[in-house]
Formats: C-alpha cells, sequence, structure tokens
C-alpha cells in the first residue's frame, strides 16, 4: 500500500509472547528501550492484542515534553480526534455521552484510501491514562482495526510517554510489512502533531502561571 508519507523511524528492542488460541496468537510487544525511554511492565500490559491469522500488530512511541495531565486532556477528547490528529477532517458522534460505547463517525482528509469510518470507544481509563478505540464500519481499509493508546510518566518526571499499538486485517494485494508501513506513519504522524499540540499547550500554562 504506497504512501506518499515519509517519517524517521524509531528503533526500539521489545520481546513477545505468544499464545495460540484457534488460530489467532495473543501478542504482546513489550518496549525494552526506546530512545533511551523505558516502559513499565504494568503499562505494557495494556498492549496486548489477539492477532489473526492474517492481520497485523505494532506500536509507536513517543516522548512529549509536557505533563501526562496536559496530554491526556487532548488524547482523551473521543469526540474530537482532529484536535491533534491531521489526517480527521471532521467527526461527531452517533449516540454516547463520550464513555465507553460511543460511536463516533471519523470522515478523512482526500488523499487516502478512505472516506469515513465508524468508530467505538471500548476503554477510557482517566485514572490509569489508557483509550483504546475499534473501527466497526465505514468507507475504508482498515478492517477490524483496534488501537490502544497509553501515557505515563517519563524518566525525568516532567514529560510523558505515549505509547500507541494496533491491531488490523491486512487488506487482500497488500503484505503485512505494506500495511505496517501504512498505518504506522498515520500513527506516528499523529503523535508528532500531539507532541507539539501538548507542549505548546504546556507552555502557555506556564506563561500564565508565571503572570498571574
Amino acid at each position: 500500500m504506497p504512501s506518499s508519507l515519509q517519517l524517521h523511524r524509531t528503533t526500539a528492542t521489545f520481546s513477545c509472547q505468544k499464545q495460540a488460541p484457534a488460530g489467532s496468537t495473543m501478542t504482546r510487544c513489550v518496549p525494552v528501550s526506546c530512545g533511551g525511554v523505558s516502559v513499565p511492565d504494568t503499562v505494557a500490559r495494556n498492549h496486548t492484542h489477539v492477532v489473526g491469522p492474517n492481520q497485523c500488530c505494532s506500536y509507536a512511541v513517543q516522548l512529549i515534553e509536557a505533563p501526562v495531565d496536559t496530554v491526556w486532556s487532548v488524547v482523551r477528547r473521543f469526540d474530537n480526534p482532529q484536535g491533534y490528529k491531521h489526517f480527521v477532517k471532521s467527526c461527531h458522534v452517533i449516540t454516547g455521552d463520550g464513555n465507553v460505547g460511543t460511536l463516533r463517525e471519523v470522515h478523512v482528509v482526500s488523499g487516502l484510501p478512505a472516506a469515513c469510518s465508524t468508530e467505538r470507544l471500548e476503554i477510557l481509563d482517566d485514572e490509569r491514562h489508557v483509550l483504546s478505540f475499534s473501527v466497526v464500519g465505514g468507507d475504508h481499509r482498515l478492517t477490524n482495526y483496534r488501537s490502544v493508546t497509553t501515557l505515563h510518566a517519563s524518566p525525568s518526571g516532567t514529560g510523558t510517554v505515549v505509547v500507541e499499538s494496533y491491531v488490523v486485517d491486512v487488506p487482500t494485494g497488500n503484505t503485512r510489512e505494506d500495511t505496517r508501513l501504512f498505518v504506522g506513519t498515520i500513527v506516528r504522524c499523529n503523535l508528532q502533531s500531539l507532541a507539539q499540540i501538548a507542549e505548546h499547550m504546556a507552555r502557555r500554562q506556564e506563561i500564565e502561571i508565571i503572570s498571574s
């Protein structure tokens, strides 16, 4: 699946634990080191996916120089993914009040092999900073897509480490590598945009505190 987007790839060391229930694998990718940033086991456990024989699974890690609460205030807005996802043109809530079970319809910008996507909020944990959604319909090629995003404090204690993992069907005519490249590019672009927005918010908050 070709993509005009190019993005620097961060090389991460990881381990995987697999079991095979009924033709699928329970895959848990646990990043050990990514640019010197570690992911605690309690966080990595959230990124366990059941991966079918015609699916692929991967993840991205982003360090953001902003407090967890600031980053989470952007990520948790299931009704406003366009707040940091530049490939999203518009979004409206079909049903629900923003809690688990809420359905949204997302329309994407032109140039992508998709038009719209219907997505369900699966997890919204404000205490552990975990959000998960699944794609349940729409006009696109990301069948059975599910993602999990977690936030935890960076080693310095002042920043945030964002981990986003996903599992998705490999479209007919594409390879797993094609699919990982395409989806991974979008995920990393989203996380880079999130970093820019959250870091700007954090700087603005610091200025307001100093000025008050």
